[in-house]
């Protein structure tokens, strides 16, 4: 007997969303069982049920599982079984926690995971939007308390015209790809990909997905209504009046601005752990408060610097709300890789290497989207603990990292060359030397010069900055921080940014911790960013390298390119592979040939380039009657000479042809290895015979 459970629709961008609940998962908090078209994905939402001792955050995790089942793939090697998370996953995890973290309480320590299963693929219905979607569902008719529910679109431009919830086709060819959640008063989160939008246009393309959200979460309030759980009450953690009071006893206000108030991180960090250690004497005998002392301490810096910001107009280091930090820019400090750059802005540093390589070195992808199936420009970004003056092993990238060298990655490529115009591969990393910040940001300007340095020739110049916020008790109580620092990410409520060129927008991603964000902030975040990054790339980049350089790099590889038939592929790599490891051990370049025809030749030396290229042309080339050709002599017989035209092409000149005057024998006139000019005199297709002139008198 089948299992009763309820089923939800509604129309959604000309498709069905369909979702049902108690059908699966019955254990789980929360569970939606999304379909939108034949895409089908299991959203959970599970809970602890006691607070995890010791902790000071909310243990939040979320979970993207991508299926190879769901499109009809089998897992590459040797187990069959799927592996770590890919990069995307990583991301679509990323994305769908930023809307849902700000929506738990504050106080909230029980661990909580939000799990996505793509169980089957449809390309028109994007696996990544119905995860997000399914997420918030689960958890909004959970027992988990949660303060939502949220909703996701995504959006494209096609045309210059805006499409809701693009496919996979559509998505292949948009200018712009908007995700943007919103809870149903305000905006709560926002990236996206894009090909130098105008700012005004952007915020309509945001404010177009926001009113489709609007739709979503009356459709899920309605789903709460009739099936949701009641919040279940939890242990909250606070800190206790009598130890707030004690503290600022100990610490007044004064001392405690003072402490926050410097623009160096170390010397801040001096002076809280100053305090802190004042404050452990002080409370030595209540043992119940020393465990909660750092907590306490954490809250009143937070107070003390968004009071000075907001009701004081004072910035921990002094600097103006539109001021960005001290700038520095220099190319070229890394000998011998293809491009290198450094851009520091106040304690953020970052330096960038770019590497050119053959396309047919470029990542190569096994996911679930089917239309991309290599990635042609890498940004990779790196984070080691020396950046922040802490120490811990290196584990490899976490998805902290990812997410920002992908952000630095979509803020690149809409400027990148076509890969005919720059046949390269690329690879951009950002090391982190310092971090007080939006590195991501300055990976952004970093890898732009670095670039430029290296000589990929970039349509324009693209700059990234961060814009932070401070909010009050009222919608129009806040203040906007352009080019925050760490301690105005951390005790702030935004980190919004922004990529770009002068003409418009190449990439945003924002990340609040309220709920939600006005028109107005919105609008206001993004004209900041606007006039900031124009100010970086005029004041900063454009004065160290104004323009990519002419040349790449004498350490990087050559590349030239020939379009050959593809029926010639076969004569080109010979039997066995013979003919084309015998033009590469000849000259020592790598030659690489596409299914259409392309041949990608590469190499250090120019000379060896060139000619690895002329002997793929005379091997591809249609030999006719007439034409005068360059071979070399092979063979000798009585009655004449061999001449290879190209490998594998060899054609006869009679004794009689050697010359314009009588030929005794063969050898008077040429020996084995002569380079020789001839005229094809005549072609025989069917016996594979090529007769061959040296005859000054043909010649002419």
């Amino acid at each position: 007997m089948s299992k009763e459970f309820k089923s939800y629709s509604m129309e959604l961008a000309g498709r069905i969303l369909r979702v049902d609940i108690g059908r699966v998962a019955a254990q789980a908090n929360g569970a939606a069982f999304m379909h939108y078209g034949d895409t089908t994905v299991l959203s959970t939402a599970t809970a602890s049920d006691k607070p995890r001792d010791g902790i000071d955050f909310f243990p939040l995790s979320v979970e993207y599982e991508e299926k190879m089942y769901a499109v009809g793939k089998m897992p590459g090697g040797y187990n069959k079984r799927e592996g770590k998370a890919s990069e995307n996953a990583i991301l679509t995890s990323r994305v769908i926690d930023r809307p849902m973290r700000p929506l738990f309480p504050k106080d909230y320590r029980n661990d909580v995971t939000l799990n996505n299963l793509v169980l089957s693929v449809d390309p028109d219905c994007s696996p990544e939007l119905t995860a997000m979607l399914g997420s918030a569902i689960a958890t909004a008719i959970s027992d988990i308390p949660f303060d939502g529910p949220c909703a996701t679109t995504q959006i494209g431009m096609v045309g210059g015209f805006f499409v809701v919830n693009p496919n996979e086709e559509q998505m292949a060819v948009s200018d712009l790809k908007l995700t943007v959640a919103s809870t149903k008063d305000k905006v709560i989160m926002i990236e996206a990909g894009a090909n130098e939008i105008p700012d005004e246009k952007m915020i309509e393309a945001i404010y177009k997905a926001d009113s489709v959200n609007k739709e979503i979460i009356a459709f899920i309030d309605k789903i709460v209504a009739e099936v949701g759980k009641q919040k279940h009450s939890y242990t909250a953690f606070t800190i206790p009046d009598e130890l707030s009071a004690a503290i600022r006893e100990i610490v007044p206000q004064d001392e405690m601005e003072k402490a926050v108030f410097t623009d160096e991180k170390q010397i801040r960090e001096e002076n809280i752990k100053a305090i802190t250690e004042k404050l452990e004497e002080a409370f030595a005998d209540k043992e119940e408060w020393l465990s909660l002392l750092g907590e306490a301490v954490y809250q009143y810096q937070k107070k003390t610097v968004r009071k000075m910001i907001l009701k004081d107009q004072k910035r921990p280091d002094g600097r103006a709300m539109t001021q960005i930090r001290p700038l520095a820019a220099e190319v070229d400090i890394i000998p011998r890789v293809h491009g290198s750059a450094m851009f520091t802005r106040g304690q953020t540093q970052i330096c960038n290497v770019v590497t050119l390589a053959p396309l047919a070195e470029a990542q190569k992808i096994d996911g679930l989207n089917q239309s991309e199936t290599t990635k042609r420009y890498i940004h990779q970004y790196n984070f080691p603990s020396y950046s922040v003056g802490e120490t811990r092993p290196s584990r490899g990238p976490g998805r902290r990292e990812i997410g920002h060298g992908a952000l630095a990655e979509r803020a690149l490529i809409p400027v990148l060359p076509a890969p005919e115009e720059f046949p390269y591969a690329i690879r951009s990393v950002s090391e982190t030397f310092e971090s007080n910040g939006s590195t991501s940001m300055a990976s952004t300007c970093s890898s732009c010069m670095a670039l430029m340095a290296a000589g990929v020739p970039i349509k324009k110049m693209v700059a990234g900055i961060s814009c932070g916020l401070v909010t009050g008790e009222s919608d129009d109580d806040y203040v906007l921080l352009t080019d925050i620092q760490g301690l105005e990410d951390f005790f702030g409520d935004m980190d919004f940014k922004v990529t770009g060129t002068d003409s418009g927008i190449t990439a945003i991603q924002m990340d609040i911790k309220i709920h939600g964000l006005t028109k107005d902030i919105v609008k206001g975040a993004i004209a900041r960013c606007h006039e900031a990054r124009d100010f970086i790339m005029e004041t900063c980049m454009k004065p160290c390298i104004a323009e990519p350089r002419k040349e790449i790099s004498k350490y990087a590889p050559k590349i030239a390119q020939i379009q050959i038939s593809p029926s010639k592929i076969g004569d080109v790599v010979g039997k066995q592979g013979k003919t084309i490891n015998k033009i590469i051990e000849d000259t020592g370049v790598k030659i690489d040939i596409s299914e259409d025809g392309l041949v990608s030749v590469s190499g250090t030396d120019q000379a060896m380039i060139d000619k690895a290229v002329d002997i793929i042309r005379g091997i591809t080339i249609e030999i006719e009657a007439g034409m005068i050709m360059q071979g070399k002599v092979v063979r000798l017989l009585e009655f004449g000479a061999f001449v290879e035209l190209a490998p594998g092409k060899d054609g006869m000149v009679h004794i009689s042809k050697l010359s314009d005057r009588r030929v005794e024998k063969v050898e008077d006139v040429v020996k084995i290895g002569d380079e020789v000019t001839v005229k094809v005199i005549k072609v025989d297709a069917i016996k594979g015979r090529i007769d061959l002139s040296m005859k000054p008198s043909d010649i002419i």
